[in-house]
Formats: C-alpha cells, sequence, structure tokens
C-alpha cells in the first residue's frame, strides 16, 4: 500500500500544475512573500482548490518557502500555482530587500562583544 501512496503522490503535483515544470515567471524566490488581493477580483472559473488553499494562507504576507511546507508542496509546485495566481490578479508579491554591499560594522561589534559575554 505505501508504494501506491508514494506513486500518487508523484502525480498530484505534476497534475496541479497542468504538467508544467518550470514557473511563467522569475520573481519568485524562497523570501519572496506574497499577499492576497483583497478583495479578490472575479475569476471567469473556479480556482482549484490549491489554489485556494493557498489564498487562504495569503491572508497575511507569507514567505514562498513557508507556504510550500504549511501545504506540504514542493516549492516548485507552488512557485507555479502562485505565478497563475499574480496573473490572474490574486495575489501580490514583495520581492526579498536587497543585502547591503557595506556592512555596518558597529552593529557587528555590538554583536562580537554580545556573543562574547554569553
Amino acid at each position: 500500500m505505501a508504494g501506491g501512496d508514494t506513486a500518487g503522490r508523484l502525480v498530484r503535483p505534476f497534475a496541479l500544475t497542468g504538467g508544467r515544470t518550470r514557473p511563467s515567471r522569475a520573481d519568485f524566490t524562497l523570501i519572496t512573500t506574497v499577499t492576497a488581493v483583497d478583495p479578490p477580483p472575479t475569476w471567469a472559473t473556479r480556482p482549484q482548490p490549491e489554489q485556494q488553499r493557498i489564498l487562504r494562507h495569503c491572508v497575511e504576507p507569507i514567505a514562498v518557502a513557508e507556504l510550500a511546507a504549511l501545504l506540504d508542496l514542493p516549492v516548485s509546485v507552488i512557485v507555479i500555482m502562485l505565478c497563475d495566481l499574480l496573473e490572474a490578479g490574486r495575489i501580490t508579491l514583495r520581492p526579498p530587500r536587497p543585502v547591503s554591499q557595506n556592512p555596518d560594522l558597529d552593529l557587528l561589534q555590538k554583536v562580537r562583544d554580545g556573543l562574547g559575554r554569553l
């Protein structure tokens, strides 16, 4: 029976993405945050149950990696589904903030001193 469960799990993500293996956009990283649009626009077709689950979790901003973990789906599948939701106007995204090229040396010194006191 375990073999049947494994086979079902391998087919399911493929079915969720309509057979697509690559996202239509390159906007999403593991730490990109997504938020559901409120109020949601109307769709010509009803969203898939998995898309509805994604939207429920996106009421508050959530990272792509966290969303994949909560839904127990591969990140690649979540990203493809998020692309669909973004293109349909159902979510917004916020890319991660760029890391400063110049580290704050004062802050690093305080962290080092604090660690030294432990």
